[in-house]
């Protein structure tokens, strides 16, 4: 049921939550308890959001042109074209992470050579990104900036309006081909850019609340919610095909 590995990480997201309850009752004094509140607040709205954009799509109305085969009448009927919100998924925020460990790694290496010149720079490399703001702004961009990436290649309006056209479908208002390519082009920008911002506030958001409420006892990041939202969504699915093939009879 569901991907083997996206199970295995989930249940291992999921384990250490008790851990991280147990810390937080045995690291925090009575006085702070409404910074904890706080944040089991804002995490659960952040998990609300996440689970609302996870499931926004955009339907593109697609209509079929009427054809005869032999004595019976074929199309005439309206689908929708779904267009998710967030299209990449976790993609950006892997590739944002990777990126970002690559100047701290360098910085070790030039740390660790004997030359003067080297070491100054790789202490400002690991410096940098150390502070806490300086990281947060790059990961940002960076999730933004691969969320466009990744989507501009995986998605390809001009492969879909030929595929439209090839099936006599199009889009009501816009001619077949090229005008269709245009038009859900600019519709994947806009929609992309959405997800493409919260995405990336999702990325950093973990952080500025820790920032805010102090409380650092969660090693739960924006990767993380949106693995175990996208897994839980999935399982959730799974389920209800498992069961309404139960209701059918053989």
């Amino acid at each position: 049921m569901g991907n083997g590995i996206s199970l295995i990480i989930f249940a291992g997201i999921v384990a250490d939550l008790p851990r991280s309850f147990v810390t937080t009752f045995f690291t925090y004094k009575s006085n702070q308890i409404f910074n904890i509140i706080s944040f089991l607040v804002l995490a659960l709205l952040m998990i609300v959001a996440v689970v609302f954009v996870t499931e926004g799509e955009r339907r593109i109305p697609v209509s079929y042109a009427k054809h005869v085969r032999g004595n019976k009448m074929y199309g005439g009927v309206t689908t929708q074209l779904p267009l998710k919100v967030n299209q990449a998924g976790v993609i950006p925020i892997i590739f944002a992470i990777s990126v970002l460990m690559l100047p701290s790694f360098i910085g070790q290496l030039l740390v660790a050579t004997k030359y003067a010149a080297a070491l100054q720079i790789g202490t400002f490399l690991v410096n940098l990104f150390q502070n806490q703001i300086v990281y947060s702004a790059v990961y940002f961009l960076l999730v933004f900036f691969f969320t466009f990436f990744y989507t501009s290649i995986t998605f390809e309006p001009k492969e879909i309006s030929e595929n439209l056209q090839k099936m006599g479908g199009f889009i009501p208002g816009y001619r077949p081909g090229e005008k269709t390519a245009e038009y859900l082009s600019q519709i994947s920008s806009r929609i992309t850019l959405f997800g493409a911002l919260f995405l990336a506030l999702i990325a950093i958001l973990p952080m500025i609340l820790e920032g805010v409420t102090k409380v650092n006892t969660f090693n739960l990041g924006g990767t993380s919610i949106l693995i175990l939202v996208a897994v839980a969504i999935e399982i959730k699915r799974e389920i209800e095909a498992q069961i309404t093939m139960r209701k059918y009879d053989y």
